[in-house]
């Protein structure tokens, strides 16, 4: 079994001072337990200031750019942009920090670039589950994966975890939706048929299903919500997706102490895509809620007119931890929701138990095929 090793867990503590103790001068990083800024030296603990201020909601204009003025780019902390030339990555750094190796694909070919403007995080969740916890999580989540091979399942797995803050977006809309179909309802008769049983022919009734179609239209409006959208492009989507659980009701006005220790993805998602999908998301949701209205059995021909207004955004940052192990020679990955600990990744399959799983089921088909036979 190969394994890469761990990065030093006190890298972090050598790198340029941003937040230096005042009792020590020593680098005081955000601690998750705390909620609060620890240095890594003395052990002395500092609040972090919150205005109490409620998030801003900005108005989407679909005609502008990501770029704003120099209010809305301020992360509050002179930062760099570090990119990885295997997979394209973008890391935000504070100006003097470095990385040497990426938190993406664990490439070393990160380099500095010149750092452009881009919006700022309004609000972020910080970091609830320590590195610890994250790796606990994930050995309880192996272990109950069936048909992964016993050796990984009961093994200790080394791999190098990233604590990141992925950027995403969140869309509000007021939505305003005509619509018209046709709602078919299911309806029942009595017909009678023949048949031949035992070469005597036999009469017999039964009900016979038939649909009744008719003409249908109306109106339905919505107010949508914070509808969340992945900013990145670094990851697979459907591992995001399943770590969609956070509570956006603990989000925290943004400060630049809460990624103090961590790491941070600067956004490759315009916020227009960004809106796209969010626009689907809608959509797809203004269809179920229709279909519900209308009722019946069946729908057809459902066609919908929808505006859109009250258009709001906000660009926000919420933690995962990010690790990349190999198992016999091939990569593999998983990520940790690191507010709730829900845990998503692509771990290797045994052959033998998958095979034996199949022939497992196919036996018990030809069981039942086999009583159903001698019923008859």
């Amino acid at each position: 079994m190969t394994m890469e090793a761990p990065a030093p867990k006190e890298a972090t503590a050598k790198a340029p001072v941003t937040f230096p103790c005042s009792g020590c001068g020593g680098p005081m990083l955000f601690d998750s337990e705390a909620q609060n800024l620890k240095c890594q030296y003395c052990g002395r603990k500092e609040a972090i200031e919150d205005s109490g201020s409620q998030p801003v909601e900005y108005d989407l204009d679909l005609s502008g750019t990501d770029e704003e003025n120099a209010a809305r780019t301020d992360w509050g902390f002179r930062k760099q942009t570090l990119h990885c030339e295997s997979c394209g990555g973008d890391i935000v750094l504070p100006e003097l920090e470095t990385a040497a190796i990426c938190p993406f694909c664990g490439s070393s070919k990160v380099l500095s670039q010149q750092d452009t403007a881009s919006i700022k995080p309004e609000t972020v969740i910080p970091f609830q589950i320590s590195m610890e916890q994250a790796m606990a999580s994930f050995k309880t989540w192996k272990s109950k994966r069936w048909f992964v091979p016993n050796a990984f399942k009961n093994g200790n797995i080394v791999a190098r975890l990233s604590g990141l803050y992925i950027p995403y977006w969140t869309f509000d809309a007021d939505t305003d939706s005509v619509y018209t179909a046709e709602r078919g309802d299911y309806h029942y008769r009595t017909v009678t048929r023949t048949r031949t049983v035992n070469g005597k022919t036999e009469t017999y009734t039964t009900q016979e299903r038939y649909t009744v179609w008719h003409r249908v239209g109306g109106e339905y409006d919505r107010w949508f919500d914070d509808v969340l959208v992945p900013a990145s492009r670094r990851y697979d989507g459907k591992l995001l997706e399943k770590l969609n659980n956070f509570d956006l009701s603990k989000l925290k006005e943004y400060r630049p102490e809460y990624l103090s220790g961590y790491l941070a993805e600067k956004y490759s998602v315009p916020r227009s895509e960004g809106w796209q999908q969010a626009k689907v998301r809608i959509d797809n949701a203004i269809e179920v809620g229709i279909k519900r209205q209308i009722g019946g059995d069946e729908i057809r021909a459902l066609r919908t007119r929808t505006q859109y207004s009250g258009l709001t955004y906000k660009h926000l940052l919420l933690p995962i931890w990010n690790a990349g192990y190999t198992y016999r020679g091939k990569p593999y990955r998983y990520m940790v929701n690191a507010q709730t600990g829900l845990v998503s990744g692509t771990v290797p399959r045994s052959p033998w138990k998958i095979t034996f799983f199949v022939l497992f089921c196919l036996v018990a088909v030809l069981i039942v095929l086999y009583f159903i036979g001698q019923s008859q």
